[in-house]
């Protein structure tokens, strides 16, 4: 099925709890961003050091450059304010030579959050020419013989991560008529399920290949406690990711995905809401990795529109799950409101705790997906793409 499923706006009923939550949320990350923007002009931060932006701790990989504007083209909608607009199409303008970067896996997460938004809200091609550019890119990326979107860390590795960049390929093969590319990304996601997602809906951060017979050799992690144990971020990447190649292609093997990997992140989350950085660790450095928190309920609340028609039962599940833990990230705790020295907006993320970047603070990605998800209980779009939806 090539079709593409339908963006509602407006579908959700939240408490009224919630909503006030999620107003006052959105307001917290105004005065945040509006703050970084005017302290540092035309920077991109990727994680907070004793919760400021500004600092000299290495990166890792350059892949977040295009959150920070996704969450003024937000506020620009949520408020109807001309300022976020301008910056919002001021900061995208900035990332758009990376349209062509070859370097990286994440160019999803670059032009996604902002030339994305900036065609789904004008309609203007132009806009939408950089955002297949960048799909084109990404299909450089292509391993023939292992049939994956090899990762920015070496030719043999196939990452978790890519399942939420992939839907750029998607969209640019289809935007084109490149059957050839559209291959490419189906071929992605059939192998990252095949090799990355785990009988019991757990996932693997990464899959390592043999160059030459394109043969599946191992699970590994770079971010992870083992390469037997699931990272909670990975889960929500592969959650939100799955419903998404689904949403764009109507695929039902990615939607059996997508859900049996949120069944999986739902039993071991539970009623703490909030996941450490593995569930496996026995003796996790900190209970909490708020960013997957935040990742999972805006692709819970996503999964919940696609699952409706064929199981509403577990729709109104993901979304319980999703308002609950919203409704936790927006407590004092979590929500950076009564603390001005702290710039991020939501605490407790963590990066890499391996390398030791960006453990306990905040993250530019944690911050944006945060955002989303409060955008989509005030009735912002709830998935991902916008279309007629293929039957079930």
């Amino acid at each position: 099925m090539t079709e593409t499923i339908a963006s509602a706006a407006g579908g959700l009923h939240p408490p009224a709890s919630l909503r006030a939550a999620a107003e006052r949320a959105l307001g917290v990350a105004q005065e945040k961003v509006d703050r970084l923007v005017t302290a540092h002009g035309d920077y991109f931060p990727l994680y907070t050091e004793r919760g400021r932006w500004h600092h000299d701790k290495e990166p890792w990989t350059n892949w977040c450059e295009g959150f920070l504007g996704g969450q003024m083209w937000i506020f620009a909608e949520v408020t109807g304010d001309p300022l976020w607009r301008r910056r919002a199409e001021h900061y995208s303008l900035l990332v758009e030579p990376r349209k062509h970067d070859r370097t990286v896996h994440d160019l999803g997460f670059v032009f996604w959050p902002t030339w994305k938004r900036w065609y789904d809200l004008t309609g203007d091609p132009s806009r939408n020419d950089v955002v297949v550019t960048a799909g084109r890119t990404m299909g450089l990326r292509y391993n023939p013989a292992g049939r994956y979107l090899r990762s920015f860390l070496a030719p043999d590795s196939l990452f978790i991560d890519i399942m939420m960049n992939v839907g750029i390929v998607f969209h640019a093969a289809q935007h084109s008529g490149d059957d050839a590319l559209l291959d490419i990304a189906h071929q992605h996601c059939r192998t990252t399920r095949r090799h990355l997602v785990r009988g019991d809906g757990s996932t693997a951060h990464e899959g390592v290949f043999d160059l030459e017979t394109g043969e599946f050799l191992r699970q590994s992690t770079q971010q992870g406690w083992r390469s037997d144990s699931c990272w909670a971020r990975g889960q929500t990447w592969a959650l939100y990711g799955f419903g998404t190649c689904y949403a764009l292609t109507g695929e039902r093997d990615y939607l059996d995905t997508a859900i049996a990997c949120a069944d999986h992140y739902l039993a071991r989350t539970g009623d703490r809401l909030v996941p450490p950085n593995d569930w496996d660790e026995p003796d996790p450095r900190l209970p909490y990795e708020s960013s997957a928190a935040a990742i999972a309920a805006s692709g819970l609340i996503q999964l919940a529109e696609l699952v409706e028609p064929v199981d509403g039962e577990r729709a109104a599940r993901y979304r319980g799950h999703a308002f609950a833990a919203l409704e936790r990230l927006c407590q004092e705790d979590f929500l950076a409101s009564d603390d001005p020295s702290w710039e991020g907006v939501l605490k407790h993320g963590s990066y890499h705790e391996s390398k030791g970047l960006g453990v306990d603070e905040s993250v530019m990605w944690g911050d944006y997906f945060f955002t989303e998800a409060l955008h989509k209980i005030l009735g912002g779009p709830l998935t991902a793409v916008s279309g007629p939806r293929p039957t079930a």
